[in-house]
């Protein structure tokens, strides 16, 4: 069987319980955009999922894949996979929309994974803590970065197991030689599925959208023999430069101009020599924690790095 025909199959059997959709129609379509126009088969799949989806007056998160996979949360590698999950909720963050019902962390034995449950999915709320069987999730990627989403197929079973969450993250230093383009004051999608930094006021997936105001330094750090990327969030933004969300926007104002938010930090913070200590997702260490190891002279240490 071709992998076509495996992906035409697939997609059908996600609206057998919801409308009939024939696998020889699916693969025609599949085969139109990915043979005459080019389109990668996983996009195409999607254009088609999409289509069926509009015929059928029907949301994405209605859909199930069937037969879905148990897997690790740390093998997580593919957009739009749906996976069953055993984990314990290790930590719940405050919700940044009214749409989200619950946001936080889940860990197995082999890492941790954000997870995101919308109001419109109406699931119960879990509990820090406890350990569950979560069956029928769906995987998400976002500048190599992947999370899960509950949706209204989901389902939620308290196990009373111990789960001891894995430690996935990584710990580098270096000085801190570069804040790269994407950083300081950033504007992201607000739709509730979707946090794309926006380019010229368009997000990838969405279009012309009217943003939610983000801070987040993408910076570089060197030890004198390796260079890392690293992503600072908001929070960890905050800790470094010192400056806030609202300072930010209301210095961008002044100036009418958002450049001059990195800049500020860059006169801040570069040079200086960091330790920080993260998950890894794609080249990119994602910053939980952060130090700064003392006094260092940036150039000596370096030039002595580099001569071992």
């Amino acid at each position: 069987m071709s992998e076509l025909r495996q992906e035409a199959e697939a997609i059908a059997e996600q609206f057998s319980d919801h409308t009939d959709v024939d696998p020889d129609d699916v693969e025609e379509r599949l085969a139109t955009l990915v043979d005459e126009y080019r389109v990668p088969l996983d996009e195409a799949s999607r254009s088609v999922t999409n289509s069926y989806l509009e015929d059928a007056g029907m949301e994405r998160d209605e859909l199930g894949r069937g037969g879905s996979e148990e897997v690790l949360v740390n093998d997580i590698d593919e957009d739009e996979q749906w996976v069953d999950l055993r984990v314990k909720l290790v930590d719940l963050w405050e919700p940044r929309s009214d749409s989200i019902s619950q946001v936080g962390l889940l860990g197995d034995e082999s890492g941790t994974i954000k997870f995101v449950a919308f109001e419109t999915s109406d699931l119960p709320e879990l509990t820090e803590g406890q350990a569950y069987e979560l069956s029928n999730v769906v995987t998400d990627e976002y500048e190599g970065s992947y999370s899960v989403k509950l949706n209204r197929t989901t389902g939620i079973t308290e196990i009373d197991e111990a789960i001891e969450v894995g430690d996935d993250a990584d710990t580098v230093e270096g000085a801190l030689v570069d804040i790269q383009s994407g950083s300081g004051l950033i504007k992201r999608c607000p739709e509730d599925d979707c946090t794309r930094v926006l380019q010229n006021g368009r997000c990838s997936e969405h279009g012309q959208v009217e943003g939610e105001f983000d801070l987040r330094i993408k910076g570089v750090l060197d030890d004198g023999e390796t260079v890392t990327e690293v992503i600072f969030d908001r929070e960890a933004t905050e800790d470094l430069t010192g400056m806030t969300l609202e300072e930010a926007k209301d210095m961008a104002m002044d100036a009418l101009d958002t450049t001059v938010v990195a800049e500020e930090m860059g006169e801040d913070v570069l040079g200086r020599y960091y330790r920080v200590t993260g998950p890894t997702f794609g080249r990119y260490v994602l910053v939980d924690e952060m130090e700064d190891p003392g006094t260092v002279d940036v150039e000596s240490a370096l030039i002595e790095a580099r001569s071992i």
